[in-house]
């Protein structure tokens, strides 16, 4: 038998998936199975459908039946990267595009916007406890937390680290002290973050409202925002904040803003809301008073521009770096931190209970936050526990936030629904003779059809073809990196 150079090239991935892989590439209808699974070809764990077609009068017929293994694959769709690094580099281009866009212009966004005030900005949380950090200056790291005297904290463990940590260091984000940590805090601060930027919003709005109003003009924010974990297990928020004008004939035109409200005043505002925002959750078991949350004191506001090094300000970024950076956190969760992001239950959270070290402290905090007291017998104050801190057990996986990871204002730019609906476009282009609109039936008359998607299951029949296909995959994604290289020489970029 003569193997296919793909064959070759994945027959070397060991005895296990050998026998899977010679049985599918000798098999007749190899080059249609092939081409039949390459829009789920990269994904890790592509979903199994079967699909039933309702022609009308109690006729139904299985669609999938003709198709290779009777199923249809579709990716997974999943945007973390430890997941699904395939999906997850699909969903960062898209995300990508989405930042810039609003940003230099296109779809969509007209090019002007390169001239509106725009911030890229960093809001984190407070301190709830010393941590290990890993301190680089002009290049060379320093010593983790040096003090010349140095007090013993009320367990009486030394407060002083003296090491240069590593960036690869285990102990970095890890507290000084495990008892001093206020953990409850931060779990607490994660599960609020999103309320608290919605409230910043509101009152960076307010602000730029009234200094509007005094200037006699009109103007609105648009952002795109993106949520990291630090390596001490809380959310913060990376978000770009651009300025733009109101139309009060057409408000969902972008306009260029008043000259008259500059950037410095806009990155003033900013940090005025930043600083001022604070709200009380609501009263706890553990804390009849709720917990006051604010922002931390580390933020950081620096102006985006077109082409950092055309203007004097030492801390500009360009729209590139920016969009880049916002786009590679869109497809992380918890890693940085150390967990894998899965659902809890009571027996996971006594196993972390039993290993006492800070990743788990962090989880059991949110599970037991979230416990429903057993003197809440009625239904109403059942229901509102489950709708309020009741979400923090739902959440604990994810230390307790449990917001999107990447949302923008609706003015900003295009959508992922929209990206997602042109690449579909596309990829029907590119196959017209395959395609068959959804109401023409067999005798191309115009009827209803009903079309029932069956789940099948999760992953890959075999190993064999995984391994097949992540190889035709990677085949196809090298081709057009060289085809895009050799474009960009001949047009000289």
């Amino acid at each position: 038998m003569t193997l296919s150079p793909t064959t070759k090239t994945v027959v070397g991935l060991g005895a296990v998936a050998e026998p899977d892989i010679l049985r599918r590439a000798s098999s007749p209808d190899y080059r249609w199975w092939l081409a039949h699974v390459m829009p789920a070809a990269a994904c890790s764990r592509p979903v199994r459908l079967r699909v039933e077609a309702d022609w009308g009068g109690g006729e139904v017929e299985r669609v999938t039946d003709d198709m290779p293994d009777g199923l249809l694959y579709v990716a997974c769709k999943n945007r973390r990267a430890s997941v699904c690094p395939a999906c997850a580099e699909t969903y960062r281009a898209d995300t990508y595009q989405l930042v810039k866009a609003g940003l230099v212009g296109g779809k969509g966004v007209p090019e002007t916007v390169t001239e509106h005030p725009c911030f890229f900005v960093t809001l984190t949380a407070p301190a709830f406890g010393a941590v290990h950090t890993r301190v680089v200056s002009n290049g060379q790291v320093k010593p983790c937390r040096p003090r010349r005297y140095a007090p013993l904290c009320p367990h009486g463990r030394s407060t002083e680290c003296r090491v240069r940590h590593r960036d690869d260091d285990s102990c970095v984000g890890e507290p000084i002290c495990g008892d001093c940590y206020d953990y409850e805090a931060q779990a607490v601060w994660n599960f609020h973050a999103g309320e608290l930027w919605r409230r910043t919003t509101i009152t960076l709005n307010r602000y730029l409202k009234a200094a509007a109003k005094d200037r006699g003009v009109q103007v609105r924010l648009s952002y795109a925002k993106v949520a990291e974990y630090q390596r001490r297990g809380v959310v913060h928020f990376h978000a770009l904040i651009r300025l733009d004008g109101l139309d009060p004939n057409d408000p969902d035109t972008i306009v260029a803003p008043d000259p008259s409200i500059t950037p410095e005043l806009l990155s003033s505002l900013i940090d005025t809301a930043a600083t001022v925002t604070r709200f009380t959750t609501a009263p706890h078991p553990r804390r009849r008073t709720g917990w006051t949350l604010t922002w931390g004191k580390q933020r950081d506001i620096r102006p985006v521009h077109l082409n950092a090094s055309d203007h004097d300000d030492r801390g500009a970024l360009t729209t590139t770096a920016v969009a880049a950076y916002l786009a590679k956190y869109a497809t992380k969760a918890t890693e940085e931190a150390g967990h894998v992001s899965r659902r809890l239950t009571q027996l996971d959270a006594n196993m972390h209970a039993e290993r006492d070290n800070h990743q788990s402290r962090q989880l059991v905090a949110c599970w037991r936050l979230g416990q429903r007291p057993f003197y809440y017998t009625s239904k109403q104050q059942r229901t509102d526990w489950a709708e309020g801190w009741g979400k923090l057990q739902k959440w604990a996986h994810m230390l307790g936030f449990g917001g999107h990871f990447s949302t923008k204002s609706r003015r900003y730019s295009t959508t992922l629904t929209a990206l997602r609906a042109v690449r579909k476009a596309f990829q029907r282009g590119e196959h017209p003779e395959e395609a068959l609109p959804a109401d023409t039936d067999r005798d191309g008359e115009q009827s209803a059809v009903t079309l029932n998607w069956i789940f099948d299951g999760i992953g890959w029949l075999t190993i064999g073809d995984a391994a097949l296909a992540n190889n035709a995959a990677a085949k196809a994604r090298e081709r057009k990196r060289v085809a895009r290289e050799e474009t960009e020489e001949n047009l000289g970029l």
